[in-house]
């Protein structure tokens, strides 16, 4: 008859046999898209629970072992970002954890979090509000004491051409001349109901919804704060998307389009003075894309603080 102890010891483990004829180190071994829940504060003070995918490696740098102890791995991820609401030591505790658990094994770990978080945004003119959710990605890593943590998000905004608007205000003119001839007097009624008539906007330029892809790095004891990094970007560009609109709300998007109008490198160039401002970061990575309207192809621009050896040295 079997009990629960000698059926636990009856269970087999090939990963231990090693195989002499694939020996070899590995960078990385571990779970990719492990499903748990996390509890994360985006700046606000409220502690919200969101559904996350979780990738938990460490590197396996003895040849002559033939894997690593995924549950472990797992069991840890699940009991930590489940029951703790993440933050820099949080991480930082799972990853050391990860080698505890493996120091016959690895001597690196890292950890990647991707989630969305909801954020409530008022309506530009209307008493209305919408939710918007904003995709989130934490990287972490620790190679001995060596610690380090990204933390990433995307801002979606419309971008209005400068030279689209250059060219059709030209076009406008030249209606402007035809259907008014110099030397006549102009009778204001008039003027104004052609400005209010499509022979007064005979062209009009081209906007495009647009993208600021971000990567940060927080200065040591800075928290996650992620409505106030996405508040510094929104306000930098001036025409982040709307969620709630009414008509006031439509046309007041349109008159902040035709105030800020901007190229990709406008864009890339408002984001980086925003945040060179935030003493909170120690380095950002800016990705900035014009999903063109005119074009099939998108205009990028890349920015980042300057750092030594930080992002700005790295390759797109």
């Amino acid at each position: 008859m079997y009990t629960q102890e000698n059926t636990a010891r009856l269970l087999p483990d090939v990963a231990v046999h090693a195989q002499p004829h694939l020996a070899g180190a590995l960078d990385w071994v571990g779970m990719d898209g492990i499903e748990v829940p996390v509890r994360f504060d985006g700046g606000d003070g409220e502690v919200v629970r969101a559904s996350a995918r979780v990738g938990a490696f460490v590197n396996l740098n003895r040849p002559d072992k033939r894997g690593i102890h995924m549950s472990r791995l797992y069991l840890q991820v699940e009991e930590a970002l489940s029951s703790q609401t993440l933050s820099a030591q949080s991480l930082h505790d799972l990853l050391r954890g990860f080698l505890g658990s493996h120091k016959d094994l690895s001597d690196r770990a890292c950890l990647s979090i991707r989630f969305e978080h909801l954020v409530r945004r008022p309506a530009l003119r209307s008493a209305n509000s919408g939710w918007r959710a904003y995709p989130v990605c934490i990287e972490a890593s620790l190679t001995g004491d060596e610690f380090l943590l990204e933390f990433g998000t995307e801002v979606i905004y419309s971008s209005t051409c400068p030279a689209s608007a250059a060219l059709s205000r030209q076009l406008i003119q030249d209606q402007f001349g035809k259907d008014f001839a110099p030397g006549e007097p102009l009778d204001h009624a008039a003027v104004l109901a052609w400005l209010g008539s499509e022979r007064g906007i005979v062209a009009t330029p081209h906007a495009q919804r647009s993208v600021a892809r971000l990567r940060v790095r927080m200065n040591t004891g800075a928290p996650f704060n992620l409505i106030h990094l996405i508040d510094s970007v929104e306000h930098a560009l001036g025409t982040p998307v709307q969620t709630a609109v009414k008509r006031e709300d439509e046309q007041a998007f349109a008159l902040a389009n035709g105030g800020n109008l901007m190229f990709c490198e406008d864009a890339a160039r408002r984001i980086q003075k925003a945040l060179d401002a935030d003493a909170a970061l120690a380095d950002f990575h800016v990705r900035v894309e014009h999903q063109e309207s005119l074009h099939p192809h998108d205009a990028v621009a890349y920015a980042s603080k300057g750092v030594e050896g930080g992002f700005g040295s790295e390759k797109r």
